[in-house]
């Protein structure tokens, strides 16, 4: 089996695979001051509280924009599971083709993404991934990686916005019933969610008139990404899973690395 860990700002996801099929997925919060032993004895217990063995693993492949606690993720797989982890880093095999003026410094995460949603979803194609921050990456119809824009998640927004007032007070990210609030926390609800709303529609719009194709598909991936999809038909699909998938395809197309 081949084990996926997407390491990001705020939480590790992790995916355990057998063959295509995703036997289990775990979460756990991204702690930069955690040893490789405390991140092994966390991982052991969640296979074995799921009753599955680490010696399934044949495989480990890894995404990471916490670049500090890479050297501790990768000893407790040496440490924990005896493998050494790939990680998607230059030089690996990707099946895309990058039209990036730096591919060095395209996150390995929205590379992921392009590859899962290039190879379930078709071209041309968009991802959106509503994470600590919400970037959207675009996969053209010749299957090339274009671009895309990063916007600040709605988390991160929602809480410089209360810090950087005096009487703003902190609020919940719930849906208002209005668009026009009748008080302070449906009025930064509002502005926060439907402001929200209208920017993803807004540079989805604008993305498909650039790439000339009305066609392009959308996916919405990341903690977030329900959540707006319910109020917006510019989103078509939803998959939580995108970039764990992202991660078992370019395990698969450097096996023999």
């Amino acid at each position: 089996m081949i084990f996926t860990m997407d390491v990001g700002n705020t939480n590790i996801k992790m995916g355990l695979f057998k063959g295509k099929e995703l036997i289990k997925y775990w979460r756990l919060a991204t702690n930069r001051t955690s040893t490789s032993d405390e991140y092994g004895i966390l991982v052991t217990s969640l296979f074995h509280t799921d009753g599955l063995s680490r010696n399934l693993v044949s495989g480990v492949m890894i995404s990471s924009v916490v670049p500090s606690v890479n050297f501790t993720i990768e000893h407790m797989c040496n440490d924990y599971f005896g493998i050494a982890p790939k990680l998607v880093m230059p030089g690996i095999k990707t099946g895309l083709n990058i039209q990036y003026d730096n591919p060095q410094a395209l996150g390995s995460d929205r590379i992921c993404n392009a590859v899962a949603a290039q190879a379930y979803y078709g071209t041309p194609c968009i991802y959106i991934d509503f994470g600590t921050a919400t970037t959207f990456g675009v996969v053209n119809e010749k299957g090339s990686f274009v671009g895309g824009c990063i916007c600040p998640g709605i988390k991160i927004a929602s809480d410089a916005l209360v810090r950087g007032t005096s009487k703003l007070p902190n609020f919940e990210l719930n849906w208002p019933e209005n668009v026009i609030g009748r008080n302070t926390i449906s009025n930064l609800q509002s502005g926060m969610l439907f402001g929200y709303v209208g920017q993803v529609e807004y540079l989805i719009k604008r993305m498909k008139q650039e790439l000339n194709r009305e066609d392009t598909v959308v996916v919405a991936t990341g903690g977030m990404a329900r959540m707006i999809a319910e109020q917006t038909k510019a989103i078509d699909k939803i998959d939580g899973l995108l970039t764990l998938k992202g991660l078992r395809l370019i395990y698969e197309r450097n096996a023999e690395e």
